[in-house]
C-alpha cells in the first residue's frame, strides 16, 4: 500500500547527506560503512512510500543490493554505455566484493533490530 511518511522520509534525507559526505572520502570508511548505511538509506526510502512489513521491504532491500553487487561482476555499465559516467560508477559500484554483501546484510541486521526494538517500545507504550 503507498503511503507517505515523513519520519522515514527525514532519515532517507539525513542518510542521503551523510552518503555523500562519505563519497568524498576514501578508504575503509567509504568502502565498508557507506556500504553498511546506504542500505539503512534504501530501506527508509521505500518505508517512506510503502506501508509494508519492515521485514519484508529489509529483504527486498538486501535482496536489490546483492543483486547490484553481483551485477558488478557483469560488464553491465558497458552495456548500457554507463562506464564513462562519474557518476554511475560511484552509484552503482566498479568491482564486486564479498565484504559489501556483509556490510549490506550487517546494515540490514541492524535496521530490523531497530524496527523491532521500536515496536517493542511503541506496544508498552500504548499499554
Amino acid at each position: 500500500m503507498l503511503t507517505f511518511n515523513k519520519y522515514y522520509f527525514l532519515g532517507f534525507i539525513v542518510l542521503l547527506f551523510v552518503e555523500i559526505g562519505i563519497a568524498q572520502l576514501s578508504g575503509f570508511i567509504r568502502h565498508t560503512f557507506g556500504d553498511f548505511l546506504v542500505v539503512i538509506l534504501l530501506y527508509c526510502l521505500v518505508k517512506s512510500f510503502v506501508k509494508a512489513s519492515s521485514v519484508s521491504i529489509a529483504l527486498g532491500v538486501l535482496i536489490f543490493a546483492f543483486t547490484v553487487e553481483f551485477l558488478q561482476m557483469t560488464s553491465i555499465l558497458e552495456w548500457v554505455g554507463l562506464e564513462n559516467n562519474r557518476m554511475a560508477r560511484i552509484i552503482f559500484g566498479a568491482t564486486f566484493s564479498v565484504y559489501d554483501l556483509l556490510a549490506y546484510s550487517l546494515g540490514i541486521l541492524f535496521t530490523i533490530m531497530i524496527e523491532k526494538r521500536a515496536l517493542i517500545h511503541k506496544t508498552i507504550a500504548v499499554r
